[in-house]
């Protein structure tokens, strides 16, 4: 059966005969040698910006984890510059997962101004840079991507099904869902409060051997020895491709140690330890590269430049994962399938799906983003912007076959179970580990369990 890496040469060999060089010639302020058409500079001159926040909901499936965790990942706004061209671009923000939240005053400095001459800057955020490249690949009939570089390396890139830590029964559920909808990759997390053995036992039942699943354990693995162990045994089933971030990033030598140990690629997020030292000491096999336009640029170069592969980490609904396309167009490393999240939705927000095939997608060659918006479910999704971050409360109890509990409660922060496994508060991957949200009946006892929970776990033995 062939790896992952040789079937991605194969493909990407076939749909890139000049992939060679950097994707993108820092030089061209406003794009590659077709955006360069000649037009009035007046054309790109900025007239109207407004911005519409989305409640978006999840599918049924996902609703069930991401309930207990990333609530607040429904919150998306839909930003609409119109340029005096005519024409209309669109981005989007995920309010609280984003590198960047355009705020009132990116808005204010960006009114009359030329679209082409900032749209490479990162620090308006995500929405409204994304929608200034889409309103100027509009004005020009250019696709994004011609935008952003002087070649298209590929015309179809490999995208990646994600969903948070959930139970086994839904992660093979999830993973059959993927495989059918023509994904062959399949991202999610590796947490001690579920039981990963149970996961990969029951998913790769349900998919064949090429196709891939990614394990992000967001460092929970604690130490290289601890987790060295668990690594080799995931690795006996052939599906397992990617490991990210098991322990800390900053251990150089424990995630060398790892590296050494496992047949399994190790992935790090850009940026830590120091990426000319990640290189040096040989402590992943590739890169997780997300951010602004600029940023997610010169890194896929950085990546290039090594001979490292990376995904695209650009989340958020359809919108997001139709602009990550153009990114994957013209970024040569960018091998390992993008993460976009957009499976999470009902809706995508998209008129037309981007539809795959053995794993990828078509990078799309039509004006601007290429994917037009599904303004219906704009319509239908629209809400007040909150003041801040949604925090529901919640009580999460995880149980183990013994009859053991353990009971977590939500206290303002994001990462409030995480923190604890990072922490080593957590039973350490235990067999039969499963987790649900623990309902809250408005009893005495749920609101002293809570109360409880929040500063440290609650256990009780049967």
């Amino acid at each position: 059966m062939p790896t992952r890496r040789a079937f991605l040469k194969t493909t990407f060999a076939g749909t890139s005969a000049l992939a060679v060089g950097c994707a993108h010639d820092s030089s061209q302020t406003t794009g590659g040698p077709k955006s360069a058409t000649r037009l009035a500079d007046r054309h790109f001159t900025v007239q109207s910006i407004d911005r519409v926040t989305l409640r978006v909901p999840f599918r049924k499936t996902p609703r069930r984890s991401m309930d207990r965790e990333l609530p607040h990942w429904r919150y998306s706004e839909i930003c609409t510059v119109t340029l005096a061209s005519g024409k209309k671009g669109h981005g989007e923000t995920m309010l609280y997962y984003t590198w960047g939240v355009t705020e009132d005053d990116d808005v204010k400095r960006a009114i009359g101004k030329n679209a082409r001459e900032i749209m490479r800057d990162d620090s308006l955020g995500a929405g409204l840079q994304m929608a200034l490249f889409d309103a100027v690949g509009k004005t020009l009939d250019e696709p994004v991507h011609a935008l952003l570089a002087t070649e298209k390396l590929y015309d179809k890139t490999p995208l990646s099904w994600w969903n948070i830590d959930t139970s086994a029964a839904d992660m093979a559920s999830e993973c059959k869902l993927a495989y059918e909808s023509g994904y062959m990759s399949y991202k999610t997390k590796g947490r001690p409060w579920f039981d990963i053995f149970e996961q990969l036992k029951q998913s790769t039942a349900v998919v064949p051997e090429a196709f891939k699943i990614d394990m992000d354990f967001n460092e929970t693995l604690l130490t290289a020895d601890r987790g060295i162990p668990i690594l080799k045994e995931l690795e006996k089933y052939p599906q397992v491709d990617i490991y990210e971030s098991p322990i800390p990033q900053s251990d150089i030598a424990g995630n060398r140690k790892i590296r050494d140990a496992t047949r399994v690629n190790l992935a790090m997020h850009f940026g830590t330890p120091d990426p000319a030292i990640a290189v040096s000491e040989g402590v992943c096999d590739g890169f997780v590269i997300g951010g602004g336009a600029t940023r997610v640029l010169e890194q896929g170069g950085f990546a290039e430049k090594h001979g490292l592969p990376f995904w695209l980490q650009l989340v958020g609904t359809g919108i997001t994962a139709a602009w990550s396309l153009h990114f994957g167009g013209v970024s040569k490393n960018a091998t390992w399938p993008a993460v976009n999240c957009h499976q999470l939705y009902q809706r995508d927000l998209l008129a037309e799906p981007i539809l795959l095939k053995n794993g990828f997608a078509q990078v799309p060659d039509r004006p601007g983003i290429g994917h037009a918006i599904d303004w219906d479910a704009v319509d239908k999704f629209k809400t007040a912007k909150p003041d801040h971050r949604p925090e529901p409360e919640r009580l999460l109890v995880t149980t183990w076959p013994s009859g053991r509990k353990m009971f977590i409660a939500s206290n303002d922060k994001v990462n409030f179970l995480l923190t604890r496994a990072n922490q080593g508060l957590i039973p350490y991957y235990l067999p039969g580990a499963h987790t649900e949200l623990f309902p809250n009946d408005g009893s005495d006892l749920w609101r002293r369990l809570h109360n409880a929970a929040k500063d440290q776990p609650i256990f009780q033995n049967r």
